[in-house]
């Protein structure tokens, strides 16, 4: 029997590969670590380790009382900058045949040099502390990976989502639903640039699939991998699947990326210059033949048509999956005020 830690557990992917490996998988033993927040979206047979990562003392006083000292991997969800990964160095040093690090795509080279991405990328983004700090995390791990054999896997996941909320270019602090909502009253929506930008999504219960693969796997060790679906769709795509989706015409608006990061953070302290400067504004296309080569059945398998639907049809019926964010609205109709004052003030 092989053992998982998971670091988290319960977030937009990492409860797909949870439920993924407790249904599918028989020789995985799961156990999850986390401050027991959201226990019931964990499925049956997987061991809770309730406390907080950031608490080193406690979490090591629970890792002793387990009969087994060495987990076959350790998957962290939460490390977002070097402090948190140099601490999970010291809980695991020892503890662990292998560590999955989840650090991101937008880590890549921005602006790319080249449209074609492959795990050999360059890393570097002055746009996005979020994205340097990624960096930062890979960069200490992969140093003792060298130094002193930890034994690290890193993981670069793109655009992710799953039955909770839905991809869309532009939203506010609380999450895309009031652009979801925008839609659904057939008031006007905000596309980043031109709207023809490509943008690859994928379904959470696709990614579970590669990073399964790779769990336990020999060939991961020291290597990155991004992990991500084979479907690319332009911004301007991703709304009308959106829109259909919900039976209503799209009223899109395009604004500059440039302009939206100027006008959201003088006042409502929005990072657009992180988000769509330095992420979404950016045309890329990932290739995903080093995966494939260790996991074959990586592919797309739920489409952004379907799970589009399928998210919207869960987050109508969870009414607390719908977070409202007024500011956002007002945002939203300053910048076409503003938009419409200019193009007025042209025609004159």
């Amino acid at each position: 029997m092989r053992r998982a830690l998971f670091i988290g557990g319960t977030g937009t992917i990492s409860t797909a590969i949870v439920r993924r490996l407790t249904a599918e998988y028989t020789d995985w033993e799961v156990y999850v670590l986390n401050r027991g927040n959201r226990s019931g979206a964990l499925p049956e047979g997987v061991h809770r380790i309730t406390a907080d990562i950031n608490d080193e003392e406690k979490v090591r006083e629970e890792l002793d009382k387990l009969p087994f000292r060495v987990f076959d991997t350790v998957c962290e969800w939460i490390g977002f900058v070097p402090e948190q990964v140099e601490r999970d160095f010291r809980l695991f040093r020892g503890r662990t045949r292998q560590y999955m690090y989840t650090s991101s795509a937008s880590a890549y080279h921005k602006p790319p040099r080249s449209c074609r991405i492959t795990e050999g990328t360059a890393l570097a983004n002055p746009y996005w502390e979020y994205s340097r700090n990624k960096i930062a995390c890979e960069e200490f791990l992969m140093k003792q990976y060298r130094e002193t054999g930890f034994p690290v896997t890193i993981i670069r996941p793109s655009h992710t989502y799953d039955d909770r909320s839905i991809p869309v270019g532009v939203h506010g602090k609380q999450g895309p639903w009031q652009v979801i909502r925008r839609m659904m009253e057939e008031k006007p929506v905000i596309i980043p640039g031109d709207g023809s930008s490509l943008w690859t999504v994928t379904f959470h219960t696709d990614f579970a699939v590669g990073y399964t693969g790779l769990m336990g796997n020999p060939h991961a060790i020291g290597e990155a991998f991004q992990i991500t679906g084979e479907e690319t769709l332009t911004w301007n795509q991703v709304h009308e699947e959106i829109a259909a989706a919900a039976g209503v015409p799209l009223h899109a608006v395009h604004v500059s990326s440039e302009f939206l990061s100027l006008a959201g953070d003088r006042k409502y302290g929005y990072d657009f210059n992180g988000s769509l400067i330095g992420d979404k504004a950016v045309s890329v296309l990932f290739d995903n033949s080093k995966l494939k080569r260790v996991v074959p059945e990586m592919c797309t398998r739920v489409p952004f048509a379907q799970g589009v639907r399928i998210a919207l049809k869960n987050i109508l019926e969870h009414p607390e999956l719908q977070r409202e964010d007024p500011e956002f609205d007002v945002f939203t109709e300053s910048v076409l005020a503003a938009r419409e004052a200019a193009l007025e003030a042209l025609n004159r």
